[in-house]
């Protein structure tokens, strides 16, 4: 019924690092972000915007994921911007592939964007994380953010599903209600839908799906190991009307992260470098556009929160330290009102 995910951590047979091969210099950057009607292509979009406005052009692609983005950041295709979960650095360096933990040293953190939570789904029986050692686990489709993430968080902690199966999330929720699996990972920003469609459930008196949200919660994600690389965060009734009590769990950052441009001293890389600071300070200049007229995830953005173990890149970092043109003005300002005003008394 199910695909089995096998080799989780050798999937990231990665090619070398090619952006050597890079001789022409690009009239702007590019950006590879998510499906086609998911939030990182949105977010791609919204920079692509504000970007033009500054005469930088931002070529925006859409991609299967967090895996699949990494990939291309260190291929041929002359990307040089991502949209990933936080959590994918971890899981590279962990990767037991030479050319993975290569690629993880060469990624750098441009801005942080928004939080995913993890949410764990499991039959009542399971209590607490480590009772999935053993069992039957969906992690999602491979390459997923949920598989990343799952993956992640079992190897951190010690533990050891005897499944870990490739279903799509609404098919996951089903197999755990049904009893044809254990548990379930999904990353996403709450409420999540179809977590919210199960409180549907609770309507159905008679039959077959009747009493199977009884069967079911939502497991505490609360290990402390955890948090060198996720943020604290709970699910609550307020996300969920099942949810009785808040339920601990980590969040995931979605970032924005660049190949780091520092390594070479070549026009290919000089040229990029300076289109990622020129890119930094349309961001933070245009962030309260952005936060006005862009996704309503803008609203959650803060440029300058630290990430993990994520170390910033150098083409960005200072610009995104200087304060906005609104700020300058501002302060300008009240400078100038204090020449006008005097010494006050």
């Amino acid at each position: 019924m199910f695909k089995r995910l096998l080799l989780p951590l050798c999937i990231l047979a990665l090619a070398a690092p090619v952006l050597a091969a890079h001789k022409e210099v690009s009239a702007g950057i590019g950006m590879v972000t998510g499906p086609r009607t998911g939030t990182y292509i949105a977010f791609g979009r919204n920079i692509a915007r504000v970007a033009a406005k500054e005469g930088l052009v931002i070529n925006v692609y859409d991609s299967n994921g967090s895996i699949d983005n990494i990939k291309r950041i260190t291929s041929p295709e002359k990307v040089g911007l991502a949209i990933v979960q936080s959590d994918v650095l971890g899981f590279l360096s962990r990767s037991k592939n030479p050319d993975s933990i290569a690629t993880a040293n060469k990624l750098r953190l441009v801005a942080p964007f928004y939080n995913e939570e993890v949410h764990v789904l499991a039959r009542k029986d399971i209590t607490k994380l480590s009772d999935l050692t053993g069992k039957r686990v969906v992690v999602g489709s491979e390459g997923s953010g949920s598989m990343i993430t799952a993956v992640n968080i079992f190897s951190l902690l010690g533990i050891s599903p005897a499944k870990m199966y490739e279903i799509d999330p609404p098919r996951g929720v089903v197999a755990v209600l049904n009893d044809e699996a254990d548990a379930m990972v999904f990353v996403g920003g709450k409420p999540v839908k179809m977590f919210k469609n199960m409180e549907e459930l609770a309507n159905i008196k008679d039959g077959a799906n009747a009493g199977k949200l009884e069967q079911v919660h939502f497991v505490p994600v609360d290990d402390p190991r955890l948090l060198k690389e996720y943020k604290q965060a709970s699910v609550t009734h307020g996300d969920y009307n099942y949810v009785a009590s808040d339920v601990p769990t980590v969040a995931v950052t979605a970032v924005l992260v660049s190949y780091d441009y520092t390594m070479k001293d070549e026009t290919y890389y000089h040229e990029q470098c300076n289109n990622l600071a020129k890119l930094a300070g349309i961001l933070r200049d245009h962030l309260d556009e952005l936060k006005a007229t862009g996704h309503p995830k803008w609203k959650e953005v803060d440029l300058n929160a630290e990430v993990g173990i994520w170390k910033r890149d150098a083409c960005t970092q200072e610009v995104l330290a200087q304060p906005t043109k609104q700020e300058a003005d501002k302060a300008l300002e009240k400078d100038l009102l204090g020449i006008i005003r005097g010494p006050q008394q």
